[in-house]
């Protein structure tokens, strides 16, 4: 149970992680790697990116928009890969698992 001014365990870490794993991807967004998967990965990856800081600083602060940008990301992204011919199921995993801890969790935020 949780207090209206307290954050769940759960949230904490996927946050934390979350945020460490943006780390990579900001740095990749300018490497040759990026740029070799294609002329529109680097733009599609700071979009990402960003979006990414933004959910899990909503999901820190426990604001339902949070979740919702992520959700809303998650989407996004899958569209994109899946257009692109890039996708692959693995690509869902980790979303699943942040989505499902975050909706498990909006009643408690606002």
């Amino acid at each position: 149970m949780t207090t209206a001014n307290s954050r769940p365990v759960a949230i904490t870490v996927i946050c934390i992680i979350g945020f460490i794993g943006l780390i990579p991807s900001f740095l990749l967004i300018f490497s040759p790697v990026a740029a070799r998967i294609g002329a529109w990965y680097p733009p599609f990856l700071a979009l990402a990116s960003v979006g990414g800081l933004i959910s899990f600083i909503g999901m820190w602060l426990m604001k339902k928009w949070g979740v919702y940008a992520y959700i809303g990301l998650t989407i996004m992204s899958q569209i994109v890969l899946i257009t692109k011919g890039v996708w692959n199921p693995l690509a869902l995993l980790i979303p699943l698992i942040v989505i499902a801890i975050g909706w498990t969790n909006l009643k408690n935020m606002s």
